[in-house]
């Protein structure tokens, strides 16, 4: 179905949001309905630092100071927050699974890697994440004592 949003726009409005183009995602921004800033804010929760949510943290960087603009400034910082969390957590069951892998204590696993027992625990946790370069120091360590 394409329709024509305000500003002369044309879009097809049952295709992705990420193939719109600019006016029409501000188009609807200002002139659309919820259903409308659901389907942009659903985008936003799916690819927190995609197209879209770059698209519309540029318009929230001009527009006026609205609900709309509070929720739509709201809805990208908790998707990226959420995306973020879920990042730590798959890092610390990576982690988790490595000193498993390797089939050390976890002690003598962080001490193979250079590290102490409870910097190791934050690493599993989440609670901090490890550089890339010690995250292959780990998986190096694990495959070193797993062909052991």
């Amino acid at each position: 179905m394409t329709t024509r949003p305000p500003r002369n726009v044309e879009v097809d409005l049952g295709q992705p949001v990420d193939t719109w183009p600019y006016e029409a995602v501000v188009a609807l921004l200002e002139r659309g309905r919820v259903r409308d800033w659901a389907r942009i804010t659903a985008r936003i929760r799916q690819d927190p630092w995609g197209p879209v949510a770059r698209q519309v943290e540029d318009y929230l960087g001009y527009a006026d100071a609205s609900g709309v603009t509070a929720l739509l400034g709201r809805a990208i910082d908790t998707a990226r927050s959420e995306a973020a969390a879920a990042e730590r957590a798959e890092v610390g069951d990576e982690v988790t699974r490595l000193i498993r892998a390797s089939g050390l204590t976890a002690g003598d696993f962080a001490r193979r890697i250079g590290t102490s027992p409870s910097r190791l625990s934050t690493y599993r946790s989440g609670s901090v994440v490890p550089s890339a370069a010690l995250l292959m120091r780990m998986r190096r360590a694990a495959d070193v004592a797993a062909s052991r």
